[in-house]
């Protein structure tokens, strides 16, 4: 049996999805413990849930698109192919799904001829894959900066308050541009997002101050966020779902929003493609699925078809766990 994370736990999970650079100190001061215990519990996570803090780029704000791909393959090679895609830098969310004979993934190309390498050349090329279907998201209702943790109502509103970052300027609209020292910054903030600002110096040859406002800045305008990455069985929702949609178009963006109101929701995205909205959910069973179906799905209006898959093994979320990384 796996562990289930008590109320202390969920709250250092949901403090961290707040701010994932939060001082130790100002966590155990909005929690009422002491910065040991947040510290050891923190540590504890890491061993025993798979915990991490990953700086993310939001790919939209610097002028990448993302893309759902849906691979049918033989059975006996769904493993290796979503072992190969995991170790991929440009994808995550990688799961076998629908009993084994497909993988699903999330992919980040950072440039027009990487998507076409993969999704025209080297998927099309790989032996025993007998179908395959790219969807690009169009709009994101739920996910990116918009995490499970934070439907997860551990913290009370004034622990909120507390914890959440002081806001910065609002994001300009359009494309953000971002230049090498950026990238590295990123990179750094992506193997880990609590990185202290002296590696982070080395990382990006830049001082303290410059390290700092560049920090802001990437904040500010959206580019840079943070995201925990755990294990879900540890908060008891071990059934994770795919869900593909079809949605009348008059109903699409009402669809979205709803969903993205469910606390089963973890990802849902406007997205090409036959169905029209992509979502994943987390339930504590197959009858909470059952029900979510049922009783959330079933009532939402303009939905003409859904197709359900369950994720038989999540083989990457954001990012591969650091002992999965080969030498």
């Amino acid at each position: 049996m796996t562990p289930s994370l008590d109320q202390l736990d969920l709250q250092l999970l949901q403090a961290l999805q707040l701010d994932g650079r939060a001082p130790f100190s100002r966590i155990a001061a909005a929690l009422g413990v002491s910065d040991q215990t947040v510290a050891r519990r923190f540590r504890r996570l890491q061993t025993q849930a798979g915990l991490r803090v990953l700086g993310m780029t939001d790919e939209s704000r610097v002028g990448r698109s993302n893309w759902i791909v849906r691979l049918r393959c033989t059975p006996d090679m769904s493993e290796r192919l979503a072992d190969a895609l995991a170790r991929r830098p440009d994808t995550s969310y990688v799961a076998l799904i629908s009993g084994g004979s497909e993988v699903v993934c999330e992919i980040r190309p950072r440039s027009r001829a990487a998507r076409d390498e993969l999704l025209l050349g080297r998927l099309q090329r790989t032996p025993r894959v007998i179908g395959f279907s790219a969807h690009c998201l169009l709009h994101r209702f739920y996910g990116g900066p918009l995490r499970w943790l934070q439907k997860a109502n551990a913290l009370s509103a004034e622990q909120e308050a507390a914890l959440r970052p002081a806001p910065l300027d609002a994001a300009a609209p359009g494309t953000v541009t971002v230049d090498d020292t950026d990238e590295a910054l990123l990179a750094a903030l992506f193997r880990d997002g609590r990185t202290g600002l002296a590696d982070l110096q080395r990382a990006c040859g830049q001082s303290e101050d410059g390290v700092r406002r560049r920090l802001d800045r990437l904040r500010g305008d959206g580019v840079l966020y943070f995201a925990v990455q755990y294990l879900p069985e540890h908060v008891g929702r071990e059934i994770g779902a795919m869900l593909w949609l079809t949605v009348a178009p008059s109903a699409l963006a009402a669809a979205g929003h709803a969903l993205a109101e469910h606390a089963e929701v973890e990802f849902a995205a406007a997205a090409t493609g036959q169905t029209n909205i992509i979502a994943a959910v987390r339930c504590r069973g197959t009858e909470e699925l059952y029900a979510y179906l049922n009783d959330k799905i079933g009532a939402l209006d303009g939905i003409r078809t859904v197709e359900t898959a369950l994720m038989l093994r999540q083989i990457k979320q954001l990012a591969l766990a650091p002992a999965a990384v080969p030498d």
